[in-house]
Parts: C-alpha cells; sequence; structure tokens
C-alpha cells in the first residue's frame, strides 16, 4: 500500500465546495462536524483551503458558474484528493435536472470517489460514506 493513501486513512482533511446548495446538506455536514457525532474520531477535520485538503465535498446542483470553479477547485487540490458527493443534487441533479441552468452531475465534472445519496442525507449516512471511503483507502 502506498505510504500517503495509508497516512490519509487516519487523517482526511476536508474542503466543503457548496455549487449553490438549499442549505439542507450544509446543516447536515454541520451537524456531523458537532461533538455529538464525533467524526474527529476518524481523524477528519475541516480546512479553509483546498490546497490543504485531501477530500474535496461537494454539494448542491452543479450549474454553469460553480462547475466551472468546482473543476478549478479540482485541479487546484493536492493529488491523491478523493471527491465525494453528497446529496441528491449533486449526485444526479435531483428535480433541478431539467432546469435550464443545470450542467450535469458532479461525476461528469470531476473524478468522485464517494457517493452519499439523500435530501438531505441525515448524519449517520455522512458517517457511513466517509467510513467507506477510508476502507476503500486500505485496500
Amino acid at each position: 500500500m502506498n505510504l500517503k493513501l495509508k497516512a490519509l486513512t487516519k487523517s482526511l482533511w476536508v474542503f466543503h465546495a457548496a455549487c449553490s446548495p438549499c442549505n439542507n446538506c450544509d446543516i447536515e455536514i454541520l451537524d456531523v462536524l458537532t461533538p455529538r457525532y464525533d467524526v474527529e474520531r476518524f481523524g477528519i477535520q475541516l480546512v479553509g483551503s483546498v490546497r490543504h485538503a485531501d477530500v474535496l465535498l461537494v454539494s448542491g446542483v452543479p450549474n454553469y458558474k460553480t462547475a466551472k470553479r468546482l473543476k478549478l477547485l479540482y485541479e487546484q487540490a493536492a493529488k491523491p484528493c478523493f471527491v465525494v458527493s453528497i446529496g441528491t443534487c449533486a449526485i444526479g441533479g435531483n428535480f433541478f435536472r431539467h432546469s435550464y441552468n443545470f450542467v450535469k452531475p458532479v461525476d461528469e465534472i470531476v473524478p468522485v470517489a464517494a457517493y452519499i445519496p439523500g435530501c438531505p442525507p441525515k448524519p449517520e449516512a455522512i458517517i457511513m460514506g466517509v467510513v467507506k471511503l477510508i476502507n476503500s483507502l486500505k485496500g
């Protein structure tokens, strides 16, 4: 196993990219970061710069403005950077899919490593998605 990937299983630094969400996913993400759910036990820390991040957490509907910026964020992130698509809007567009401003799902813009479905996904589902991402890194 690659030493960098093994180190990532103990400490994932996450950057949250909001692609015009309705804030329901954001509220659930913030709920996961509270002491009630304590994701810091997995070594997960929210960072303020994508250049320091190992995981790019994407929520919301990619539109014409945010799709370009999401691609740019992914290019600026240190490699390996894993993208987690959170919420039904980021995964497939949900009921915004036929909107004039919807571009395409996140996995057609940047490579996605994990999907966390739901509108909004519950904190338990977010934790389960993160644990599955960590287990996939372990090999």
